[in-house]
C-alpha cells in the first residue's frame, strides 16, 4: 500500500468559509477519494491559520479574545465540510500547542544547522495585513495590494530577525527546472522561474509588535523578544500535523500533494522548500496551484465584498450537484466562473437528463423484464470503449498530466452519453417483446448496469453521496467507497437484485 500524504492550505481564520474555499476543499477532496479508490493509504489534511495581525484585527473589532474567534471559526468551518464531504483525516489548527513547538523546533533546527540563515535587521517597507506580507513595487497598484485593493497597506518600521531566502535561489531555480512536476501547472512554474529571474529579497521571520503569534524561540541582540511571523507559522503546519519533532514523523513526511491557490504558490514554492532546505528536510513532492472561482469577472474575496452565500449554493441542489458543477464548470488548472444559471444548465441537462434518468430507465427496465435481478450478458462494445475512458480518466487524475478534475469528468460524461446512446439504439422495450431477442435483451441490460457501476465508482471522488446511492439502487456489494479501481473491468453485475429508489437528481429543487 503506497503512502499518500495530501494537504490544502489551512484557512485564514478572519471569517466564514467561502466559495474560493469551498472549490479547494472539494477538489482536494476528490482527489483523495480517487487516491482511496486506487488503494493508497491516504493522509487527508485541511485545517485553520490562527494567528497574524488580520485575526487580531478582527477580533478586536468583535470585542472578543483571539482565540475566542478562532474556535467559534474552527466549528463553522468544520461544519461546512462536513456539509460537503470533505473526507479530511486531520484538522489541523495553528493555535494547537503541538504545532506550536513543532514551529519553534524547525526554527531552532535552522539556527543549528545553518546559522547564518537568520540575521538581524532593520526594516521599514509597505505591510499588507491581507496578505500578511510585506509588499515589493511591483506588487503596489495605486497604493494599494493587487490582491487586497480595499485595503490600506501599513507602513511598517521594525528591527526583525530575517530569513536569507536569496541564499537559496539557485537551488530553487534547479529544483522547478529538473522537477517540473515539484509545481504545476506549466503557468505556475513560468511565474515563479521568472520571480526567481528577477532576484529574490530575504524575507522577515519575526514580528515585533504582533502578540497574537507563535513566540520566535530566540531574542535578538538587543534582547528582545518577538512573536514568529505569520508564514513561518502557517507553512510548517504541513510538518508538524505528522508530529514533527517527535515520535514516526518520519513515516508520513515528506507530502505527496500541497494543493493551494495560485496566490500562494510563492510561499509554497520558494519560501517553503528554503526553509525545509535550510533545516535539512524533505520536501514536498508536488504543488498545484489552482485557479480562482469567478463571480462576475471578479474573484470571491470578503474584503472586495465580492461573495456568494455558500449555504445557498449548496441548499439549491444539495451537496453532491453543487460539487459536481464546481469541479465540471471551473477548470482545476485555471480560473473559471459562478453563475447560477449556468448552475441549473448543468444540474438539469448532465445530472437530471442525463446520467440520472439513465439510471432510472435501467433499473426499470432491469425491474420489469428481468424480475429485478441482473442477468448474465456477454460482454459488449460498451465495455471496451469505457475501457479507453478509464486509461484517460487516470491520466488526468493520478498526476501523470497534472490535475485535471474537469477533464476527468468530461471524460465519465462521454459514457453517459454512450449509456443514453446505447439505450435508444438497443431499444430494450422492443427486445422484451420478442422472445426471440430475450438473449439480446439480457446482453443489452447487463452492460447498461455494468456502465452504471463503473460510473458509480468513477463519480464516487466527485459525488460520493449520489454514487453510493447508485451504487445500493444496483443492488452492488458492499459501498462504493470499497471498491478499487483495479477490479473495475473485471466487475460482473451478473445476479445483483436492482433495487429503484428516489430520483438521483429530481427535477423539482430538493432540500438539502
Amino acid at each position: 500500500m503506497t503512502a499518500y500524504y495530501l494537504t490544502t492550505a489551512i484557512d485564514y481564520a478572519n471569517g466564514d468559509p467561502h466559495l474560493g474555499h469551498a472549490y479547494e476543499k472539494i477538489g482536494a477532496d476528490a482527489i483523495a477519494r480517487y487516491r482511496r479508490l486506487r488503494g493508497d493509504d491516504v493522509h487527508f489534511l485541511i485545517g485553520m491559520d490562527e494567528h497574524g495581525q488580520k485575526v487580531a484585527q478582527t477580533a478586536e473589532a468583535q470585542g472578543i479574545e483571539p482565540q475566542v474567534l478562532v474556535d467559534a471559526l474552527a466549528d463553522r468551518f468544520r461544519a461546512m465540510w462536513q456539509r460537503l464531504g470533505v473526507s479530511y483525516d486531520q484538522f489541523m489548527r495553528t493555535t494547537d500547542a503541538g504545532h506550536r513547538e513543532g514551529v519553534r523546533a524547525l526554527i531552532e533546527r535552522i539556527f543549528e544547522r545553518n546559522p547564518t540563515d537568520f540575521y538581524e535587521k532593520a526594516y521599514e517597507g509597505w505591510y499588507c495585513v491581507g496578505c500578511e506580507s510585506f509588499k515589493q513595487d511591483a506588487e503596489i497598484v495605486d497604493g494599494k495590494c493587487v490582491l487586497h485593493p480595499t485595503r490600506t497597506l501599513e507602513w511598517v518600521e521594525e528591527r526583525n530577525w530575517f530569513f536569507r531566502l536569496s541564499r537559496y535561489a539557485d537551488f530553487l531555480r534547479q529544483r522547478l527546472m529538473e522537477r517540473p512536476e515539484s509545481l504545476q501547472p506549466e503557468s505556475r512554474r513560468n511565474e515563479l522561474l521568472a520571480l526567481l529571474d528577477r532576484g529574490l529579497e530575504d524575507v522577515s521571520a519575526s514580528r515585533s509588535r504582533l502578540a497574537w503569534a507563535v513566540p520566535f524561540p530566540r531574542p535578538l541582540s538587543t534582547g528582545e523578544s518577538q512573536t514568529t511571523y505569520v508564514w513561518f507559522d502557517a507553512l510548517p503546519n504541513y510538518l508538524t500535523a505528522t508530529g514533527f519533532p517527535y515520535g514516526p514523523w518520519s513515516d508520513r513526511w515528506p507530502a505527496q500533494l500541497h494543493v493551494v491557490g495560485k496566490d500562494i504558490t510563492r510561499f509554497h514554492s520558494i519560501i517553503w522548500p528554503a526553509m525545509l532546505e535550510s533545516a535539512g528536510l524533505p520536501l514536498p513532492e508536488r504543488v498545484w496551484g489552482h485557479g480562482f472561482v469567478l463571480l462576475g469577472g471578479e474573484r470571491f474575496s470578503k474584503s472586495a465584498g465580492v461573495r456568494l452565500d455558500l449555504d445557498e449554493a449548496i441548499t439549491r441542489y444539495g451537496a453532491d450537484a453543487f460539487r459536481y458543477f464546481l469541479l465540471r464548470e471551473v477548470p482545476f488548472d485555471g480560473d473559471g466562473s459562478f453563475s447560477w444559471e449556468r448552475f441549473e444548465e448543468r444540474y438539469n441537462a448532465d445530472l437530471a437528463n442525463a446520467w440520472g434518468n439513465l439510471a432510472s430507465r435501467v433499473i426499470s427496465m432491469v425491474e420489469r423484464y428481468c424480475g429485478g435481478v441482473v442477468p448474465d450478458g456477454a460482454r459488449t462494445a460498451s465495455d471496451q470503449q469505457d475501457a479507453a475512458d478509464i486509461a484517460d480518466y487516470h491520466a488526468v487524475m493520478d498526476g501523470t498530466r497534472g490535475f485535471l478534475l474537469h477533464e476527468a469528468l468530461k471524460i465519465v460524461w462521454q459514457g453517459v452519453v454512450r449509456g443514453n446512446e446505447y439505450v435508444d439504439r438497443r431499444a430494450p422495450w422492443k427486445q422484451a417483446k420478442d422472445p426471440a431477442q430475450r438473449g439480446e435483451l439480457e446482453i443489452t441490460l447487463a452492460s447498461l448496469v455494468r456502465q452504471l457501476a463503473r460510473q458509480a465508482v468513477l463519480l464516487a471522488p466527485f459525488m460520493p453521496q449520489k454514487a453510493q446511492e447508485l451504487w445500493a439502487q444496483l443492488g452492488a456489494p458492499g459501498t462504493v467507497a470499497e471498491q478499487r479501481f483495479d477490479a473495475l473491468l473485471r466487475l460482473d453485475s451478473a445476479g445483483w437484485q436492482v433495487r429503484k429508489g428516489e430520483p438521483l437528481f429530481p427535477k423539482e429543487k430538493p432540500a438539502a
